[in-house]
């Protein structure tokens, strides 16, 4: 089993992502992430779907995916091709004494601080999950009060596969 993030351009319409992901669970494929978001052009929307499964299951998810009537392209995204990065909120319970702490090591990571309260702080990640995950373990034994996690989005590198729409 393997990890396997797609980045989708499909054309903007109602209920998509809806039967797109209706597609995934009547096949049984599992979704690790999906995030979604209008692209420059509004008529366009790019979803990011990270999937979990075997090489066969894999391939059929792509090919699947290219046969719906709105996908424009497909395009596996890897280490190699691609820039991948997620968002992490998360709320901390601190007091005076330990807040020092906190944005110290939120400033080693580039992490904003984008709330803070009497008794918590409230901080923005952005990177690699393994970024993220190094950030989370350095913060153990603190109290995470609430996290959010958007899932992955990414982008192939370069213009050689861009599509090009009128």
């Amino acid at each position: 089993m393997r990890k396997q993030a797609y980045s989708i351009l499909v054309h903007n319409n109602p209920g998509l992502l809806s039967r797109m992901a209706g597609l995934f669970s009547r096949r049984g494929y599992n979704i690790e992430s999906i995030t979604a978001g209008t692209t420059a052009d509004p008529r366009f929307t790019r979803i990011t779907i990270v999937a979990t499964g075997d090489e066969l299951s894999l391939s059929q998810i792509e090919k699947q995916v290219r046969k719906m009537e709105d996908v424009i392209d497909i395009k596996p995204l890897n280490d190699t091709n691609s820039v991948c990065r997620e968002l992490l909120m998360i709320k901390i319970r601190t007091n005076a004494s330990q807040r020092a702490d906190i944005i110290s090591v939120a400033d080693i990571f580039r992490a904003k601080i984008v709330d803070v309260e009497r008794d918590c702080v409230m901080i923005e990640l952005t990177g690699t999950g393994s970024k993220l995950e190094a950030f989370m373990e350095l913060l153990d034994g603190y109290e995470i009060l609430e996290l959010a996690r958007t899932g992955i989005t990414g982008l192939t590198r370069g213009t050689e596969d861009v599509i090009y729409i009128d």
